[in-house]
């Protein structure tokens, strides 16, 4: 799972946010749920001793203490209840007092007088030796000769502790399964409202400058993903203007240049043939001619690159073998490699059938076989491999010869592009050579890439589609189409 993607992310806070929001609310209802439920408690028992204050205390002065014990015994037992009753006058003496009860849970005994005089009703807690609290409700009665007393019922809060007990055990269980679907929900969602995004961005990844004239999906639902869709199309169909506005421009160019460095070829070879110009004058005309068949390479080098970038030049494809192809090539470069003391070998496999044009692969064969003798010094050796694979037909050419850094192989095939060391204008060349290979390849839908060291030589390979790959993938729609009318 990348955890640096977006739907990663958006399913992390929402979990995280839901958390937050249980959290906040389980404590919010524990605490207000404990807050009322003491809240009860201290009105009920206030209650209870103003209602055993009301019935029994009237009779007190005229019956004494045992008539009373004996009265709240009998109405309220306070022992088998557990409940905690006590009658103090205000001078601090007990009229009355209940006993332990039976659950052991307080002492009456040990229960503390209030620590202030008490005006009207009231409530205090106590802590009981197991830990709970002993909450307390009384109230203030006078006698009709004056005299104070404090009335207080009691009431351990364990009741309380375990209802609140059993709502955190409830928080405690459902509050992680809650969210445990809620992330398992939201990486649903996501994934389902994110996979317009994923489309869109495989058809991205798919468009280069070759293929401009895609545009990527626009899936119909009004949302912030259809308008970036749209934009992104715009963005292309811009940038496809542009490529075929430098494309024009450098095939016009290229072709407006042809004729008068044609012209000034032609006039500077009528003057070096003059008899009667001095040998200085005839040599820097001869250096002057030399640049000119080097600018009208150049020209006609750009024009090709220019016309294949553009789709204008003339692509005549024929069922051809390439491992034959490429030992003819080899077989007319023997002797470029001969003069320069580089072995070149040939190790190809026969019927290893392709479509393609066959000059045009002629020229990939011979770019790079010229290219890999250049800077191959004496004693070298180059090869011209050719194989079947399951993607189709694999070219590859080998040498042992200077090798390209690191820096400059992702641009090899840019146009005019030379390394410092493999690359120099003294070998000859303005750095097109590769640039003509790349767009040859790219108009036969191939790939092409280079795996170099620097000093250990260099390895072109150029990966093919087969003919009976591409008739497949052409007849393939047709079998769908026709098994499609068949059955309506």
């Amino acid at each position: 799972m990348n955890t640096h993607s977006l739907r990663f992310r958006l399913t992390a806070w929402y979990a995280g946010l839901l958390a937050g929001a249980l959290l906040v609310f389980g404590v919010s209802i524990y605490l207000g749920l404990e807050r009322y439920l003491t809240s009860e408690l201290q009105r009920t028992l206030i209650e209870r001793s103003r209602s055993m204050g009301l019935q029994l205390f009237a009779g007190y002065p005229t019956k004494g203490a045992e008539w009373l014990s004996r009265e709240i015994t009998e109405a309220y037992a306070p022992e088998v209840n557990g409940y905690f009753l006590r009658i103090t006058r205000a001078d601090g003496s007990t009229v009355y007092v209940s006993g332990e009860p039976k659950d052991n849970s307080f002492d009456s005994s040990r229960v503390p007088l209030p620590q202030e005089k008490r005006q009207k009703d009231y409530s205090r807690q106590v802590k009981t030796p197991d830990g709970y609290r002993l909450v307390i409700g009384g109230i203030v009665l006078t006698n009709s000769d004056g005299t104070q007393y404090w009335i207080e019922s009691g009431l351990s809060d364990r009741r309380i502790e375990d209802v609140l007990h059993g709502l955190s055990e409830t928080l405690a269980v459902y509050m992680p399964l809650i969210v445990s679907l809620a992330v398992v929900g939201g990486y649903w969602l996501m994934r389902k409202s994110l996979t317009p995004v994923a489309d869109i961005t495989r058809h991205a990844e798919g468009i280069t400058s070759t293929n401009l004239s895609e545009r990527l999906p626009v899936i119909k639902t009004g949302d912030e993903l259809e308008r970036l869709s749209i934009s992104l199309n715009h963005m292309i169909a811009g940038l496809e203007n542009a490529f075929q506005h430098i494309a024009r421009f450098s095939a016009d160019a290229s072709h407006e240049l042809r004729t008068p460095l044609t012209i000034l070829q032609l006039e500077l070879e009528g003057i070096v043939q003059h008899p009667r110009l001095p040998a200085e004058i005839v040599d820097q005309i001869g250096s002057a001619l030399e640049e000119t068949h080097r600018l009208s390479r150049i020209v006609e080098n750009l024009l090709i690159i220019s016309r294949l970038d553009a789709g204008e030049a003339r692509i005549e494809k024929v069922r051809l073998d390439l491992g034959e192809l490429a030992s003819s090539t080899a077989d007319q470069m023997r002797l470029l490699a001969e003069e320069k003391s580089v072995s070149l070998r040939c190790d190809v496999s026969q019927d290893v059938w392709i479509e393609g044009d066959q000059a045009r692969l002629k020229q990939v064969i011979v770019n790079l076989t010229d290219n890999a003798i250049k800077y191959t010094p004496a004693g070298g050796r180059v090869t011209i491999a050719v194989r079947a694979n399951e993607g189709g037909a694999l070219l590859e050419v080998l040498d042992t010869g200077v090798g390209i850094s690191a820096e400059a192989l992702p641009h090899v095939f840019e146009r005019f592009y030379r390394a410092d060391k493999a690359r120099s204008r003294d070998s000859g060349g303005a750095g097109l050579g590769l640039a003509i290979v790349k767009s040859i390849c790219s108009a036969h839908n191939a790939e092409i890439r280079v795996v170099s060291v620097e000093g250990q030589g260099s390895r072109f390979i150029v990966q093919i589609a087969r003919d009976d790959v591409r008739e497949n993938e052409v007849m393939r729609p047709r079998i769908l189409a026709a098994a499609t009318s068949e059955k309506q």
